[in-house]
């Protein structure tokens, strides 16, 4: 069964859903690399705010391509999530529920994402140029002076996806036979 989940995420939604399970992602969702997520961590710490509502969100951790002529974005892949495992403890105590990536976390992230009810997604690494497909808007939102790793606001279409952990920190990971 796929299922469909639908930012930003609210409610049970997430309660729901098992590692290895199936999901389309569609609706608003952040992207946001590693200098994104310093300077966020560091707006936080100077101010407590963030540019950008974090609560019920996803961040999908992409440094998308340059988009070619009549495109909305380039190659869009997901880079490795254990870039982000510092400052995601952070976020998702500020209602971060949700990270699109690729590859296992930290049991650090693990234990925080238990604490605060967020699920771990993992895409397809090497399969930018067809996730971009799914990707329909594109803005910028902070730290433009970051290029490519920019804080972004995207729009998802059928997004593909699995649960890599969900809220009890069950791990595709760490469990062999789902």
């Amino acid at each position: 069964m796929t299922h469909i989940l639908r930012a930003p995420l609210n409610g049970n939604t997430l309660q729901e859903l098992n590692a290895g399970d199936e999901v389309l992602v569609q609706g608003t969702v952040y992207a946001a690399r590693d200098a994104a997520h310093q300077k966020m961590i560091a707006a936080l710490e100077a101010n407590g705010e963030l540019p950008f509502d974090i609560d019920g969100q996803i961040i999908y951790y992409v440094g998308p391509c340059p988009a070619s002529p009549g495109r909305i974005i380039g190659s869009a892949g997901p880079t490795t999530s254990s870039r982000m495992d510092a400052y995601t403890p952070a976020l998702l105590q500020r209602g971060l529920k949700a990270m699109i990536g690729k590859g296992d976390r930290s049991l650090q992230v693990i234990e925080a994402m238990k604490k605060h009810g967020a699920v771990y997604l993992a895409t397809v690494g090497g399969a930018g140029v067809y996730l971009a497909q799914k990707i329909k808007a594109v803005e910028t939102v902070a730290y433009p002076e970051l290029g490519p790793e920019a804080l972004l606001k995207m729009e998802f279409e059928d997004f593909p996806c699995i649960v890599a952990i969900d809220v009890r920190g069950k791990s595709v990971y760490l469990t062999p036979d789902i």
